[in-house]
């Protein structure tokens, strides 16, 4: 047997519980056992996960083990950040490790929270989440920013209230193309969001064509947005449902027609139950993932303990008229529903069948003797300027000063 092995070559063998070469030099000596005490073996460390414990008839504690799959379920769960994907599995194995995961806090934790939802939503879709309200608690959008954006397959969406302003990094998500073909109903409402802002949202739609697709329903309400914001809203080609309650819209004739001419909607005499925040819920398998978010930060001192301390600083200062000023221009959370006494303002698009209401075609009616009006005024115009041109000529103004509203026309391309 010797023979087959090269002479260059080092043979070793095991003999008495040492390891030596052909050459008896040894490599490794085991540990001397000393011969004062008896070595035990060391018992096997088991973990009380891989038990289930119950009490018999006779009230005593007895135990049985888990399944395998059990086991391994629990294992990936605690592991779940270092899984690349989890694509063509089960949706049945998908339930059970999302809850096994969630049962250890894992999406608690904002460093593996956003890889582990990251997983499951890009294997299970719309499984995961498929409505979120966030309505009033913006504390929770800003804390958890990351793993909202890792829910790309919601189709509805309540951030009403939630402090946006007009260049929030949340609008970029909801144009990217993550959620371009699924959201469904935004809620931006009470959200201190202006022409500018709502400008900005629709910009990447209005550019490149791309994002929010089959957006059917969409609340600006209680919003210090104007009648100019509906030209930007002819981008969303599939809109449905639109609330304007609480804005600077002036219900009347010239509204009615322009946004059926630009939007094709009409306004609804009554108001729509389908804004109504009862509707709205957290829907999914992450529905106890938010509110565990929730309870967290509830730890955190209430936002009204530290508007009072702001205030009792800002007093000191001198500042207390500027700063409930500002808190008075951006609320917090309703405390009465009666407070909220604004007319209602709802559009909606009508059904083929149903064609124009006659309440439209009345204001259009309406609107028939006013080219008249405007042709009269014209007319005296233009008297008042053959007159002015043969007086001797003013200064002109440059062709290269733009007013307003041509700088609005050109950002609208």
């Amino acid at each position: 047997m010797c023979s087959l092995v090269p002479d260059n070559s080092t043979l070793y063998i095991r003999e008495g519980g040492q390891l030596r070469r052909v050459n008896d030099i040894v490599l490794a000596e085991p540990k001397p056992v000393s011969s004062c005490r008896r070595t035990k073996p060391l018992p096997m460390l088991l973990k009380k996960e891989h038990f289930i414990f119950t009490y018999n008839a006779k009230g005593n504690l007895q135990y049985s083990p888990r399944s395998l799959f059990d086991i391994s379920i629990q294992f990936i769960a605690e592991n779940i950040h270092h899984v690349d994907s989890l694509l063509d599995f089960p949706e049945q194995i998908g339930v059970k490790l999302f809850a096994a995961t969630e049962e250890k806090c894992v999406f608690s934790n904002q460093e593996t929270g956003p890889k582990a939802l990251q997983v499951f939503n890009d294997a299970y879709g719309d499984m995961v989440l498929t409505s979120l309200c966030l309505r009033n608690r913006f504390p929770l959008l800003s804390e958890r920013m990351c793993e909202i954006k890792t829910f790309h397959s919601l189709k509805s969406l309540d951030l009403f209230g939630c402090r946006l302003g007009d260049s929030h990094e949340i609008f970029l998500h909801l144009t990217s193309s993550s959620l371009t073909g699924s959201l469904v109903e935004l809620f931006i409402g009470g959200n201190c969001l202006s022409d500018i802002g709502l400008q900005r949202l629709t910009a990447p739609i209005r550019m490149f064509k791309k994002g929010l697709d089959n957006l059917q329903l969409l609340d600006l309400s209680d919003n210090p947005i104007s009648e100019r914001v509906i030209r930007y809203l002819t981008c969303l080609s599939n809109l449905q449902n639109l609330d304007v309650s609480g804005t600077n819209f002036k219900l009347g004739p010239v509204l009615k027609k322009t946004m059926y001419d630009l939007t094709g909607l009409v306004v609804s005499e009554k108001p729509l139950d389908i804004f109504e925040h009862s509707r709205c819920k957290t829907e999914g398998w992450a529905e106890h993932v938010v509110n565990q978010w929730e309870r967290i930060a509830s730890q955190v001192p209430k936002l009204k303990k530290i508007e009072d301390s702001r205030k009792s600083a800002l007093r000191f200062f001198g500042r207390q008229k500027f700063i409930s000023d500002v808190l008075n221009s951006m609320p917090l959370v309703r405390q009465n529903e009666d407070e909220d006494a604004t007319e209602k303002l709802h559009f909606y698009k009508p059904t083929p069948k149903h064609g124009i209401p006659k309440v439209q075609v009345n204001d259009t009616a309406e609107d028939s003797p006013k080219p008249s009006c405007l042709n009269a005024r014209k007319r005296q115009r233009q008297t008042e300027g053959s007159e002015t041109r043969r007086s001797p000529p003013g200064k002109r103004f440059s062709s290269s000063t733009l007013t307003a509203a041509d700088k609005d026309m050109l950002d609208s391309y």
